[in-house]
């Protein structure tokens, strides 16, 4: 989505909403004033203003707290923020992309989630099954991230032999994405071979 469009040579910027403690969570996003709190010794933009022209990545919106759904659901109608702290009103143009895993309705019927704030965030929703309902996924995205962290880690690896392929295939893959990158990358620390097998992957083909 950012590559390919006009905003492409600006930032993209992420930022995962459940991996920042809440009374961080504020500032990281829309910065904070010199003075604003204690340990705040300088002017200090946020994520939002950090993606002017670019793309802002939410990851786990739906971790969002209450409190700060209000002031995003105010970013997104008027295109400005406001620094922690300040008083100054400054226009920011980006574009939000949004991710969870969590059922925005059902937190909305839990009063967890604004309904307004939904509506805003979710004009254009893909809803991406997980791994075990995509068959070939689990595949084509390891060989994916082979090529990504192979030189990285200064294992260069061919591929995946046959019973790891089918490993691949079979396994639920509970963690979804996430545990296939983790499997992937200790494989490639610990395959003494030039292949990677599912022993290495920590599966058991047909598992």
């Amino acid at each position: 989505l950012h590559g390919l469009s006009p905003r492409a040579k600006k930032r993209f910027v992420a930022i995962n909403c459940a991996a920042i403690p809440i009374n961080l969570l504020e500032s990281e996003l829309f910065g904070y004033e010199k003075g604003a709190f204690t340990g705040a010794n300088k002017l200090t933009p946020g994520k939002v203003e950090y993606a002017d022209g670019g793309t802002l990545f939410l990851d786990e919106v739906g971790d969002l707290p209450l409190p700060l759904q209000a002031k995003l659901l105010r970013f997104l109608q008027n295109r400005v923020i406001e620094r922690v702290g300040g008083r100054q009103e400054i226009g920011v143009d980006v574009r939000v992309v949004c991710a969870t895993n969590k059922d925005l309705q059902a937190l909305i019927g839990e009063q967890r989630f604004r309904q307004d704030l939904y509506f805003r965030v979710g004009e254009v929703t893909l809803n991406v099954p997980p791994l075990r309902e995509r068959r070939g996924a689990a595949t084509v995205l390891a060989y994916n991230m082979l090529r990504k962290y192979s030189g990285a880690h200064g294992r260069p690896k061919r591929g995946f032999t046959e019973d790891a392929t089918a490993a691949l295939e079979t396994y639920d893959w509970p963690g979804n994405v996430r545990e296939l990158e983790n499997k992937v990358k200790t494989a490639l620390i610990m395959a003494d071979g030039p292949m990677i097998t599912a022993a290495d992957l920590g599966l058991k083909p047909g598992e």
